[in-house]
């Protein structure tokens, strides 16, 4: 079973576009960074379990339902009356997607640290605004730190949000804390920009592998992934091409089909020590379910039927 802790949300999306006088129409899609990533498993064929706390409002009691629908176990997802976070979406040029986030007093912001993991549990995903929004980050952290000790293999996307984060160098020594209880680390360049307060990303990058993961993962949009390892591995692959509608859960996708592809190699492991060629095949499986959630509308993963047929263009 792959793990993935987070949160959920609401994530208001535009209808379309509006005339520049009126405010667009937005449709509510559910979503969160976690949410999506532990949906893209399940539609992959992966065992997956997600770690949450969900509002009993009609917003959550939809979120835990589609978990359901999608064979995720829900057995670790915690219930309160808390309102669900909402997350309003805007879509700039080339379907790029920034976000205001109204998360004060929410559901996920309360998460406990749960008793224990399940015995089946091989490996465990955290990021997004569940590792920024306390108290309930506090409690992802211990998780992180507690699962990475038991010997779990760990993901970590930071997935930055820099309007939710209010002391900037306060959460890069956050970040910084995490890494030798991480695996693999996966983030955007923009991200690892911002993190690093440098474009110079292989400075940025050979600092980290020495910090504690074994990976660290690149995406770069429709440029592709790059990976580099503590082994001295190096491999890049372009993106997809597909006619993008949006970028919506995109990264998420990433976060699963890197997993989900990892564990077709047997590399949920401590060191996943693959090969130039294994992690060139794990990398180009990511950007093709990618490329499918961009040839969509908001976050919607990829089931595995879908990987075998061509991508929308």
């Amino acid at each position: 079973m792959i793990i993935v802790a987070g949160e959920a949300l609401i994530d208001l999306v535009p209808a379309g576009p509006a005339a520049d006088d009126e405010l667009p129409a937005l449709l509510p899609r559910r979503g969160g960074g976690p949410y999506n990533t532990a949906v893209a498993l399940a539609r992959l064929g992966s065992p997956a379990a997600f770690c949450s706390r969900l509002s009993t409002d009609h917003f959550g009691e939809a979120l835990l339902r589609a978990l359901t629908a999608d064979g995720v176990d829900t057995s670790l997802v915690q219930r309160g009356p808390e309102p669900t976070t909402l997350a309003v979406a805007h879509i700039g040029d080339g379907g790029s997607a920034t976000y205001t986030f109204h998360a004060e007093g929410t559901a996920d912001r309360l998460f406990r640290l749960p008793a224990g993991l399940p015995p089946a549990a091989r490996a465990i995903s955290f990021g997004t605004c569940s590792l920024v929004l306390q108290p309930g980050a506090g409690a992802y952290e211990e998780l992180m730190r507690r699962a990475s000790g038991n010997g779990l293999f760990t993901a970590l996307d930071p997935n930055i949000r820099p309007g939710l984060i209010p002391d900037a160098d306060a959460y890069r020594a956050r970040f910084r804390s995490w890494l030798p209880h991480t695996t693999v680390l996966k983030l955007s360049e923009e991200d690892a920009a911002w993190l690093a307060e440098s474009t110079d990303l292989e400075d940025a990058v050979e600092q980290w592998l020495a910090s504690g993961p074994y990976a660290v993962v690149l995406t770069r949009g429709g440029a592709g992934l790059t990976v580099r390892t503590r082994d001295g591995v190096e491999v890049s692959v372009p993106g997809t091409e597909t006619d993008v509608v949006d970028t919506i859960g995109a990264g998420d996708t990433v976060n699963a089909a890197l997993l989900h592809r990892l564990d077709h190699h047997g590399a949920l492991t401590g060191t996943p020590a693959l090969d130039a060629d294994q992690w060139r095949d794990v990398l180009a499986f990511a950007a093709r379910a990618a490329a499918l959630t961009c040839s969509r509308a908001g976050a919607q993963p990829p089931y595995a039927s879908e990987l075998e047929g061509p991508v929308p263009r």
